[in-house]
């Protein structure tokens, strides 16, 4: 089933000058389910293309289509209102709020989506349990290693059930043991639950777990390779 299509998808600097290229005509296609690495060296386009299909920015021309909405069509509230109930992001920087609790930074998310208390706090436990950090509900980022505070902001994609989850160079800060056991937790994730998550990096141990490669070069697709389907962990 497919979850995202993007169609002659172009991200334009400098039309009247000298144009610069972020994304030059990509067509793409995401099913439910995948686990799928964006690749590609430093300027070929792959945050660009996940901030577009994320909705936090606008392309030149194109469209991205999500559960057939076309979301370039999109402004203001009902473009928020979207991204908050469909899309999950994970930030390479974790962007918690520092003053809030794994548990409220969890739980954030579902304030703004108007959820009851008892759902809040069903999907909150149920979510941290996910990624390991039950016995650390109450602790504020600063308390959190960096491996942790990455966990509990994937915790926090998750929280509203997107569509799918977008994860911008989510292992860049983190050491190597932390980076193996967050994306672990995220393979996991997409083998029991079936989410669908979307990298863009430069990391060979997301590479190795991916199972669709895409490889962009100077704003366009010139590789889209299957991978061995993962059967365990």
């Amino acid at each position: 089933m497919k979850v995202i299509e993007t169609h002659q998808l172009s991200k334009v600097y400098n039309p009247d000058t000298i144009p610069v290229y972020a994304l030059n005509g990509v067509d793409l296609t995401i099913e439910r389910g995948e686990f799928t690495a964006i690749v590609g060296p430093s300027g070929s386009g792959k945050t660009t293309l996940l901030n577009i299909i994320g909705g936090v920015d606008n392309p030149s021309s194109g469209a991205v289509i999500i559960e057939k909405t076309d979301i370039t069509g999109l402004k203001g509230n009902p473009l928020i209102n979207f991204r908050l109930r469909n899309i999950g992001f994970v930030f390479q920087a974790y962007n918690l709020i520092p003053v809030l609790t794994a548990k409220e930074n969890v739980e954030f998310i579902m304030l703004l989506q108007k959820r009851s208390k008892a759902a809040r706090e069903e999907r909150v436990n149920e979510v941290l349990e996910a990624v390991g950090l039950e016995d650390k509900i109450d602790r504020r980022p600063s308390e959190l290693s960096g491996g942790q505070q990455q966990r509990v902001a994937v915790a926090r994609a998750l929280a509203s059930k997107p569509q799918f989850v977008l994860a911008d160079e989510p292992t860049a800060n983190l050491d190597s043991k932390s980076a193996e056991n967050l994306l672990d937790i995220m393979l996991k994730l997409n083998l029991e639950e079936n989410m669908t998550f979307i990298f863009s990096t430069h990391d060979v141990r997301v590479i190795r777990r991916a199972r669709r490669v895409i490889t962009l070069e100077d704003g366009q697709i010139v590789s889209d390779v299957l991978q061995k389907k993962h059967q365990e962990l």
